[in-house]
């Protein structure tokens, strides 16, 4: 048989806003499809209508946007497989329901939800399959011409997947090898509900990625159970031919404790779930995104794309093309993955320090102005090419090095109590002579004559040294005086060290 072009999916419901797992299992899709020269679909699975929250489409196509992750075809981007919204493939699955119930591989069930709870009591673990479906009302059990005079009399009733006992289902799964489920543990899944018209998931899924020419389902591990009835799908349609390999891949789980991550792990911990910010319009509660906190969208991906892969060598840091280079489906872990929101902060430290001064500039020189400060941009660039070493993100910049741009309105008291001596402010006035005298501002001009001076005077460095840091910076932090002083300028130096005098005597 020829080898099929890799097609693969990615197939949200709009509920809400995309979690974090969400855009894993993404990013896997994108890696193995670029990596094998295929294609990556985006559909959207929205045949659930009472979950659909507007703005979430919309929201999900943004989210992958900033992250640099590109779709082939699908939902906004067109392609010859449409349509990709489910909700607008009614006509094409009713086909398929009526396929599945004239081979008797389905069948109709009038049971009211009132009938099933009760049922639910009356049997312990009650499923509805092969041992219990003779006992509930379906078109197995009751005559023809009584099913057709429901339909007529318009009750309401969903279509059931036939499922036989005494069979194995194998299902080939590219993480996890063969997985091997007997039938007896399967009820019999609704396919269909002619309340809404629309298939669920199970149905809707298959005769997608069927018609969609789908070569490979990646998709996360709580589908796992699932994957034994698609498998029975494709083979009551005689697809089998065309079935699509499988991959589960392993859960995010909490950063502590047990079971999977959610959005309460975050915000306890104070780190997103989400991508971007999202606004909820039904709660009107706002929940942080990557995004917005400040992480760059290529250290989100590279975050990712490790927690629960292993690129089985010491590299940390990729590219997104690296990534596809390096991405192996089989190197996946079966295992769930710890989310270490921690190291995903390194990651952003890390990128900090990749990028260019001039182009973390860029992203600080509006913070700068939006302080009221008139900064060049060279001098913007200048502060960041001496802090930015110590940032996780860029917003982070500003509480660091105001002082650069604005001088210090008070001083830290415990910084005061511990450096500012009594001989300070008169060690301080002298100094201030030293500089005033020096013609040459820059470090090394300042450096070798005030050292000089120190140690002519006999003092210790360390006093006049936190003194003077104090008086300029506000605090005991900071980068090397001379690179401050530099900066600053000698008049301004001057001006704070008066300033300081008076107001610490």
């Amino acid at each position: 048989m020829a080898e099929r072009k890799v097609r693969v999916r990615f197939a949200p419901s709009p509920t809400g806003a995309l979690h974090i797992g969400g855009v894993r299992t993404a990013l896997y899709n994108y890696l193995f499809a670029r990596q094998n020269g295929g294609e990556i679909v985006f559909r959207i699975e929205d045949t659930d209508s009472n979950r659909f929250v507007p703005g979430a489409e919309e929201y999900i196509l943004e989210a992958f946007q900033w992250l640099g992750i590109k779709f082939d075809e699908g939902v906004s981007f067109g392609g010859e497989y449409g349509p990709y919204r489910q909700s607008e493939r009614r006509d094409i699955y009713k086909k398929y329901v009526n396929q599945l119930l004239e081979a008797g591989k389905a069948y109709i069930a009038f049971d009211t939800p009132e009938e099933l709870e009760a049922k639910r009591k009356e049997i312990a673990n009650f499923q509805y399959d092969a041992h219990t479906r003779m006992q509930m009302r379906n078109a197995l059990t009751l005559p023809k011409e009584e099913v057709e005079k429901l339909i007529n009399d318009g009750e309401q009733y969903v279509v059931r997947f036939k499922i036989e006992p005494g069979e194995e289902v194998h299902v080939d799964d590219m993480i996890r090898g063969d997985v091997c489920i007997k039938t007896e543990i399967l009820d019999d899944k609704v396919l269909y509900k002619s309340a809404d018209e629309l298939p669920t998931y199970h149905l809707a899924n298959i005769v997608d990625d069927h018609l969609m020419l789908i070569s490979h389902v990646i998709r996360g591990e709580e589908w796992l159970p699932s994957a034994p009835l698609h498998v029975l799908l494709y083979r009551a349609f005689g697809w089998e031919d065309t079935m699509p390999r499988f991959a589960h891949l392993p859960l995010l789980l909490k950063p502590e404790g047990k079971g999977k991550l959610s959005k309460r792990d975050g915000d306890r911990l104070g780190f997103p779930v989400f991508p971007l910010e999202w606004h909820d319009p039904k709660t009107k509660e706002v929940s942080s995104g990557y995004r917005e906190s400040g992480y760059f969208p290529e250290a989100v991906v590279n975050f990712l794309a490790l927690l629960g892969w292993n690129p089985g060598t010491e590299q940390e840091m990729f590219t997104l093309d690296e990534l596809v280079k390096a991405f192996d489906i089989t190197r996946c872990s079966k295992a769930g993955a710890k989310f270490d929101y921690q190291k995903g902060i390194w990651f952003n430290h890390e990128y900090i320090l990749k990028k260019s001064d001039e182009e973390i500039a860029g992203l600080f020189a509006p913070i700068v102005a939006n302080n009221g400060v008139d900064a060049t941009m060279e001098q913007v660039t200048k502060v960041v090419h001496m802090m930015k070493d110590r940032v996780n993100f860029v917003n982070e910049l500003w509480d660091l090095c105001s002082f650069f741009f604005m001088a210090p309105t008070e001083y830290d008291e415990k910084t005061v109590k511990k450096r500012w001596k009594e001989y300070s402010a008169e060690q301080m006035s002298e100094l201030s002579q030293v500089l005033a005298d020096i013609d040459d501002f820059t470090v090394e001009g300042q450096e070798s004559i005030v050292m000089k001076w120190v140690e002519d005077k006999g003092y210790k460095l360390g006093d006049v040294m936190n003194a003077f840091r104090l008086a300029l910076v506000g605090i005991g932090k900071g980068p090397g005086m001379f690179d401050i002083t530099e900066f600053l300028g000698k008049e301004e130096t001057l001006r704070r060290l008066q300033k300081a005098i008076e107001i610490l005597k």
